[in-house]
């Protein structure tokens, strides 16, 4: 079979060839393999598998399987249209049958997908890095494993809470430990061979060759690791003087319980979370597919030609990291104009209007070129990961919700006219900052004639958007999740009391693979839960947190409700819908006036399932992988140990800072660490712990209206679930991911979105329709090259000249910070009486 690939990729002219090979062997009688492939969307190699395997296939089997692909992908935006479309007519067409040759020729195009679902994955993006086979006799749990792991896990722990709270911060990301774990690992080939037994356990200094399964562990681990506590940001805020001054707050026990607890809490819900977010086919997770794509091309032993390009996956990714790694100087140091292209601006830099609507800083960015910085077109999407679908209904979110947000300004509506037009910041009624201290007593409890004699809380125009997108999506997100998903989710939770095995249950060809192992019991995962649980309300009654130990049990009942919701739309899109703003609400709601119980509800609520996201990608990755989920050291334990050792570190070091670092987290601290983060967690804090949200958006609050943006939340997806039946055109509507569009403001804009909308289409369209071969080599390969060297050149640039105050005083470097697109100029003057909306003593 591989030597008649070879030719089939060699010559245009072997299509016929291949076709012939397809009637003797798969008995299937296409006229052109060239023709099925782009209806299936399925290269050469895989057609062929598909093919052969067709001819041993019965026709129940067949029917069988045609039957699925209607009833499990219907309404799944990622599946071929051709084939679902077919599949419908087959079944249902009675003029159809009433053509035998027509017929049979769309029963034996259905006839190889039937095979190619059955031994390979529905979809061309899977199909393109992942293997749909495995050898059970390659590990992944090494001691090179533990070793290479430990070390990146305590190493990017460390880098991550030493600089988090430096302006500007420096972040190091998974993909760096993947590029480092190869050459670190095969130094460690040169070790001894030796084997040892220690506790009835065999291993190796050096077990052999270093295997995609040990680089993908170690990915997954640092994965893990890198993420720094969340619970660190409610510990600054309790411990500094210029917060809540509580200095018990450096008691390791209380740090390390909290900390441990809001992972683990993240752990338990994945893992009990397998059936609806792991095991299913259409949970693809984008994202995990371009870590798989790097992970192959360190290990490829045998390259293919596509569409005659003979370069290899290696040597097409040092291309692409060696060229981005040059190019990424520029719009980060040397000429950053090309980051923030906001060129419509320099014509009249002090032009309100014209910075308000075309800015990139602090406007709406409505400008059809507006950056070169692949750092700023991939904020919110990837072009190439994410499925076109999803990249462009993001987009069209965003551009919809732009005319609002200049209605909104331009109307003066809320006194948002006093105000820039796309801030993040909550302003006063001058105009300025809002200043938290002016609003609380001494004990930083809210006081309410301060409070009266200060200023109500404002939100720019943006924000203000923002906050009824927030709202709206949440109630969307139930609503579709039962409309389109419905199904899936009862099956899941069937699945769960089913004795039948999962890969009964779930078909996928990867179930059935890792089926050679043993699983992870759900019984194991809930006591993780459990435990975790305990640990938190352990950690918060045991210390004088002034908090209720059942704010743990409130925040882990928001995340259940949600996480499946919102894990099958990040699995399918590869957009996700944060819970922050939902956990401040009821947070602020259920504790009010007490800020440091909201922010234990935000960990609980809105982290947790961040966390469980998060763990949720790595075990689809492990499962990708085919990494045995219950070996001696596994996906389950290596994620553990990596939390353990990263938790330990970040502490740690979080002590470190708070106790040894002169000034820290001051304006004019010497080292830069200014807490930027910290700063905005606090105003976050008592704006919505102490103020509480019903002063904003309660009864008489400024903003009580948007809560009706809930009800339509709730109610619109209903409209276009009917016309999604009805109308083939809004097949590619996905209503959470346009909705999720709208979020994408203060501070950033369309400058971030629209950028990536050609790129995808040319990646995910044109090509893939036209060069699949090529795409499914070097799709995913080019954006993680991109990626990883980006994360490096980044380090490289903070330690080796912005470090040392190193800078380039120039045009390229100066014009796009000038005029009010950086200033964020509001569009009306503050009022000569020195203020606006009521004044101290008329609002309350």
């Amino acid at each position: 079979m591989e030597k008649d690939v070879a030719v089939l990729e060699k010559d245009k002219a072997s299509t016929h060839s291949a076709s012939s090979i397809i009637d003797e062997k798969g008995g299937v009688g296409l006229a052109d393999i060239d023709v099925l492939g782009a209806d299936i969307q399925a290269i050469p190699e895989d057609l062929l598998e598909a093919a052969e395997y067709a001819k041993t296939m019965t026709a129940e089997e067949i029917e069988d399987t045609i039957q699925r692909i209607v009833d499990e992908h219907g309404d799944d935006p990622n599946f071929p249209p051709g084939v679902l479309s077919a599949a419908k007519r087959y079944l249902f067409d009675e003029k159809l049958r009433q053509d035998p040759i027509e017929y049979q020729q769309v029963y034996e195009e259905l006839k190889v997908e039937a095979a190619m679902i059955i031994i390979n994955s529905p979809y061309a993006e899977v199909r393109a890095v992942v293997d749909n086979h495995d050898d059970p006799s390659i590990s992944g749990a090494t001691f090179r494993t533990l070793v290479i792991g430990t070390i990146f896990v305590g190493a990017g722990g460390f880098i991550n809470q030493f600089f988090s709270i430096r302006q500007p911060t420096i972040t190091v990301y998974s993909n760096c430990a993947q590029v480092l774990a190869f050459p670190a690992a095969k130094l460690m080939e040169l070790l001894p061979t030796t084997t040892y037994t220690t506790f009835g356990y065999t291993w190796s200094l050096n077990p052999g060759k270093f295997n995609p399964k040990e680089h993908m562990l170690i990915t997954i681990m640092a994965n893990v690791g890198f993420n720094t506590p969340y619970t660190n940001n409610i510990i600054w805020v309790q411990y500094l003087p210029l917060y809540f001054n509580s200095a018990w707050a450096t008691n390791f026990g209380y740090q390390i319980m909290i900390a441990l607890s809001t992972n683990f809490i993240g752990y338990g819900l994945a893992g009990l979370t397998r059936r609806f977010l792991v095991y299913p086919a259409h949970a693809i997770w984008p994202t995990n597919l371009a870590m798989i794509a790097l992970n192959r091309a360190f290990h490829a032993e045998k390259e293919t030609v596509a569409n005659g390009w003979r370069i290899s996956k290696m040597r097409w990714f040092l291309y692409c990291f060696c060229g981005m790694f040059v190019y990424f100087w520029f719009p980060d140091f040397i000429f950053q104009a090309l980051s923030y292209f906001n060129w419509m601006t320099w014509i009249a830099p002090n032009n309100v209007h014209l910075a308000a609507i075309t800015g990139s800083i602090s406007g709406l960015g409505l400008n059809p070129i507006p950056t070169f910085d692949w750092v700023q077109l991939t904020v919110f999407v990837d072009p190439l990961i994410n499925p076109f679908f999803s990249t462009l209904n993001y987009f069209i979110g965003g551009f919809i919700t732009l005319p609002m947000i200049a209605a909104l300004w331009y109307t003066n509506t809320w006194n948002t006219a006093y105000l820039p037009i796309n801030s993040n910041r909550v302003f006063d009624n001058t105009g300025n900052f809002y200043n938290v201290s002016n609003a609380v007593g001494s004990n930083t409890l809210f006081n309410q004639t301060l409070y009266e004699n200060y200023s109500p809380a404002y939100l720019a125009a943006g924000n203000i958007l923002i906050y009824g997108v927030f709202f709206a999506v949440y109630t969307a997100t139930l609503t579709h999740a039962f409309l389109y998903h419905r199904h899936e989710i009862a099956h899941g939770f069937k699945s769960i009391l089913s004795r039948k095995k999962t890969s009964e249950v779930h078909k996928d060809v990867h179930v059935r693979l890792m089926m050679a192992y043993t699983e992870v019991p759900e019984w194991q995962y809930l006591v993780i839960l459990i435990a975790a649980i305990a640990l938190g309300a352990a950690g918060i009654g045991a210390y004088p947190t002034e908090t209720s130990p059942a704010v743990v049990l409130y925040g882990v009942f928001l995340a259940a409700i949600f996480v499946i919701p919102i894990g099958i739309i990040l699995a399918i899109t590869n957009v996700q819908i944060t819970l922050n703003v939902l956990a401040e609400l009821f947070g602020g709601l259920w504790f009010p006036g007490n800020a440091v119980a909201m922010n234990y509800f935000k960990s609980y609520g809105y982290v947790t399932t961040a966390h469980t996201l998060n763990f949720a990608q790595d075990l689809k990755l492990a499962h990708y992988m085919h990494i045995p989920p219950a070996e001696q050291v596994h996906t389950f334990w290596a994620q553990i140990y990596a939390t353990i050792v990263s938790s330990f570190v970040c502490i740690a070091i979080l002590n470190f800072q708070m106790t040894k670092i002169a000034g820290v987290c001051t304006p004019t601290q010497a080292d830069h660490f200014t807490c930027p983060g910290i700063n905005t967690f606090f105003t976050a804090s008592v704006l919505w712990g102490t103020l509480g949200p019903k002063r904003m958006f309660g009864a008489g609050g400024i903003y009580n209206s948007l809560l009706y943006c809930f009800l339509i939340g709730a109610l619109i997806p209903i409209p276009f679930y009917i016309l999604r039946k009805r109308v083939k055109s809004f097949e590619y509507v996905h209503l959470p991911v346009i909705i999720a569009g709208g979020l994408s403001w203060a501070p950033y804009n369309l400058a971030n979105l629209w950028p990536a909308v050609p790129v995808a289409w040319v990646f995910n369209v044109l090509i893939k329709k036209r060069y699949l071969a090529w795409w499914s080599k070097y799709n995913y390969i080019t954006t993680t090259a991109f990626s990883a060297s980006i994360a490096i050149c980044a380090v490289v640039i903070f330690f080796g000249v912005e470090w040392t105050n190193v800078s380039i005083d120039w045009i390229g470097n100066n014009r796009p910070f000038e005029g009010c697109d950086a200033a964020g100029c509001p569009r009306l003057p503050i009022p000569d009486k020195g203020f606006f909306g009521p004044g101290p003593g008329e609002f309350h």
